[in-house]
């Protein structure tokens, strides 16, 4: 069932773009965890930019392909405590923020409007 459409899509990325950069400052986390999360961020809104849909700046990427890096970039946000030994917190938010990442993907129309 893809109930999410291009232009939801849209709003949620940069919605996530703006979490990833701002609460792990909010929540104190320091050195790879808050680096991966900030860069994660901005790499998150430069992508969306240049996406092939109806928040973009440019019509760079096909939406299909943005997907595929979102795809990516949830699975990298939940093994990411695996590989940079997280823990606590810092573990539970990477958790959830990769698998929220790889639910909406999951939910998104790849058509655009």
């Amino acid at each position: 069932m893809r109930i999410i459409n291009d232009k939801l899509h849209g709003v949620i990325d940069y919605l996530a773009a703006i979490a990833l950069i701002g609460a792990p400052f909010y929540f104190g986390f320091a050195g790879h965890a808050l680096q991966l999360s900030v860069a994660a961020g901005v790499a998150l809104f430069l992508y969306s930019l240049m996406t092939s849909y109806s928040l973009s700046a440019r019509k760079a990427i096909p939406f299909g392909v943005h997907l595929v890096i979102d795809f990516v970039a949830g699975v990298a946000l939940v093994a990411a405590p695996f590989v940079l030994g997280f823990e606590g917190f810092v573990k539970t938010y990477y958790f959830i923020m990769g698998g929220a990442v790889i639910v909406v993907v999951l939910l998104t129309n790849p058509k655009t409007d």
